[in-house]
């Protein structure tokens, strides 16, 4: 966020524009937070095993949890990482701005009911396929809600004015290929709900680890500000 004053701005106006953009990004970590919390939680504790080869079996009964965790955990880093991205991007925040933060905080704390739905209920066939479904759509809507805050921002003008053209395209791309994958791997889920699902650990991972590809998110370097005029 801008430490300075902008033109007609008192220093009042300014501190409480820095106030309330400290407010939001610590609700937002907050959130982020205490949801990835939540994954874990979810998991339960195996019940008392007579051996060692009883709680064994029975740790691994448990693996459903495990990949759920995974790829949700995984897929809130990500989301997590762009939403960093975003707000270092950041000039100033406007209500718009506020209310559509919101919405991307909103689905990332519900994201632990439609993990423990996918692991509660895979392996049974028809209900498998459902929970599945609405995995994938939870994450889709997620990411996408996360693309129209970044595209909002751009469009209102909230982004820094020393963020050249080719830094915003280049966020833009990143944060955009995500969400056709998820269409394609909602689909495969119809039909392998198992697959889709390590298709969302794919595109989370995507996002997350740094390989040498030109659309992982990664925080943007912040430059040295010029004194206004």
């Amino acid at each position: 966020m801008a430490n300075g004053e902008g033109p007609g701005q008192t220093p009042s106006a300014t501190k409480r524009r820095n106030l309330l953009a400290g407010r939001l990004g610590a609700l937002s970590d907050g959130v982020f937070a205490i949801a990835v919390t939540l994954l874990i939680l979810d998991i339960a504790v195996p019940g008392h095993a007579k051996s060692a080869h009883g709680l064994l079996n029975s740790v691994t009964r448990l693996w459903p949890s495990y990949l759920a965790y995974v790829v949700s955990f995984s897929t809130i880093g990500a989301v997590w990482l762009g939403h960093s991205a975003i707000t270092e991007y950041l000039e100033r925040i406007d209500g718009g701005f506020i209310r559509l933060n919101l919405l991307v905080l909103l689905l990332v704390s519900f994201l632990p009911l439609p993990t423990r739905l996918f692991a509660s209920y895979i392996g049974n066939n028809g209900p498998e396929r459902v929970a599945a479904t609405i995995y994938g759509a939870c994450l889709f809507l997620t990411l996408a809600l996360l693309l129209i805050l970044w595209r909002y921002s751009v469009r209102e003008r909230l982004v820094r004015p020393d963020a050249g053209d080719e830094e915003i395209q280049l966020l833009t791309r990143r944060l955009t290929p995500g969400l056709f994958a998820y269409v394609a791997l909602i689909v495969v889920g119809l039909w392998i709900p198992v697959v889709a699902v390590g298709g969302y650990l794919a595109i989370a991972l995507y996002y997350i680890f740094p390989f040498k590809h030109p659309y992982i998110i990664a925080l943007p370097r912040r430059r040295q500000r010029r004194p206004r005029a």
